[in-house]
């Protein structure tokens, strides 16, 4: 899949629901798709150096679910390539 369209995965966004997130960063295109066992894939072009990947991945993760970025929280994994976010009300 390539990048999601603008509220896409509006069923999804439920308040307090938390999306496991895999990052590939660097990559040639933003995507996002379903991975098995409730994972979520991420490819980003963002590099991951001072919090840019992780911000990009917030602003995808929104755009797909058709919220407002701010409306997400980084739960675990503000350095690491497995992200956990957190849907706020």
């Amino acid at each position: 899949m390539s990048k999601p369209t603008k509220g896409q995965w509006s069923a999804r966004a439920l308040p307090g629901a938390r999306f496991a997130v895999q990052v590939t960063p660097r990559a040639r295109h933003a995507s996002l798709t379903d991975a098995p066992e409730g994972m979520i894939k991420a490819s980003i072009t963002a590099p991951p150096e001072d919090g840019r990947a992780t911000a990009a991945v917030a602003e995808l993760l929104a755009h797909a679910l058709g919220v407002a970025k701010t409306r997400l929280t980084l739960v675990q994994g503000a350095t690491s390539r497995h992200k956990l976010f957190r849907l706020d009300e």
